[in-house]
C-alpha cells in the first residue's frame, strides 16, 4: 500500500467532519468528488491562491520591499531628498514614496507620533529619535541684486538695513541659528521683520525691503532680484540629517535609510 494513501484518507476524512458534508465517492476507480464536493472545489482553489499570494506579501514586508513610507524634509534638502526617493523608488518600484515640506522642529514631533518614517531634519533631533548625517548646510545672505556688497562690510550691511527672518514658529532652527551668528559676531540690526515662510522673505528682499539669513538650500528657489552671498565665521554651519523613531520597527523605513546614506541604519543619538 502507498505509504501516502492513509495520511490522505485521514485528510479527507477530517475535512468532511469540519464541512459536515459528504465530498468524494470512493469506487474501484479511484474517488471523485461529490456536487458538494464540486462546489468547494473551485472556491477552495481561490483561496488557497489568495493564501499563497498574502504569504508572498508578507515575505516582501518582512524584507521592506512593499509598502507605505512617509517622510519629511526641508529647504536644505530641496534638491537631494527628493533624488534619493528617486533613486529608493529605482531600487523598490512596490514602494509607496510620499514627501512633503514640514519644518524640522514638526517633523520631530511626527516621528515620535509615528506619523512619519522618516524625515530630513537639522541636526541634532531630540532623544529617543536617531539621526545619519546627510549633509552640511551654512548661512547665506540674501540681499537685493542691485546692490553692491563687500566682504568685508557684510556686517555694516546688515546693520543698515532692515533684517527679514523667519518666524520662530514656521522654523525655530533657522531662527535659532541667525540669532547665535547675530551674537557670535555682534552684529546689531537696524531693525527686525518676520515672515512666514521662505519665499516670502524672498519676495521681500527682491523687492527692496531688507536683507535676511537663510540656509544655502534657499538657491534652489531664489527669484530674479535677490543674490545670496555666502557668510564665514562662527554659527554659520550646520549639519542635516535623515532621522528615524528606533521604537517603531519598518524594514522599509531602514531600507531607506540605507539607500539613502549608503550604510547600515546604525546611528547618532538623539539629543
Amino acid at each position: 500500500m502507498n505509504p501516502i494513501q492513509p495520511a490522505l484518507t485521514k485528510q479527507i476524512q477530517t475535512l468532511e467532519h469540519l464541512t459536515g458534508m459528504r465530498l468524494f465517492l470512493r469506487g474501484r476507480q479511484g474517488a471523485r468528488l461529490t456536487v458538494a464536493g464540486q462546489q468547494l472545489y473551485s472556491r477552495a482553489r481561490d483561496l488557497i491562491g489568495q493564501h499563497d499570494e498574502f504569504c508572498e506579501y508578507v515575505r516582501q514586508v518582512r524584507q521592506g520591499s512593499v509598502g507605505r513610507l512617509a517622510l519629511g524634509f526641508g529647504i536644505s534638502t530641496f534638491q537631494l531628498a527628493p533624488a534619493l526617493v528617486r533613486a529608493f523608488r529605482e531600487q523598490f518600484p512596490a514602494a509607496d514614496v510620499s514627501l512633503n515640506d514640514i519644518p524640522s522642529d514638526e517633523q520631530c514631533r511626527m516621528l515620535l507620533d509615528g506619523q512619519l518614517h522618516g524625515g530630513f531634519v537639522r541636526l541634532p533631533v531630540p532623544d529617543p529619535l536617531l539621526a545619519r548625517v546627510v549633509m552640511t548646510e551654512r548661512l547665506v545672505l540674501a540681499v537685493p541684486s542691485g546692490l553692491k556688497v563687500v566682504n568685508d562690510a557684510i556686517h555694516a550691511l546688515i546693520h543698515h538695513h532692515p533684517l527679514l527672518q523667519i518666524s520662530p514658529k514656521r522654523g525655530r532652527g533657522l531662527s535659532e541659528q541667525a540669532a547665535s551668528f547675530l551674537k557670535a559676531n555682534d552684529i546689531r540690526p537696524a531693525a527686525l521683520a518676520d515672515a512666514d515662510d521662505i519665499h516670502t522673505l524672498l519676495a521681500l528682499v527682491a523687492a527692496g525691503n531688507g536683507v535676511a539669513l537663510l540656509p544655502a538650500g534657499a538657491s534652489h528657489i531664489v527669484p530674479s532680484g535677490v543674490m545670496l552671498v555666502p557668510l564665514e565665521g562662527q554659527c554659520t554651519r550646520w549639519q542635516v540629517g535623515i532621522a528615524w523613531n528606533p521604537a517603531l520597527e519598518n524594514a522599509l523605513r531602514d531600507n531607506f535609510i540605507n539607500s539613502a546614506t549608503g550604510t547600515e541604519p546604525a546611528a547618532l543619538p538623539g539629543r
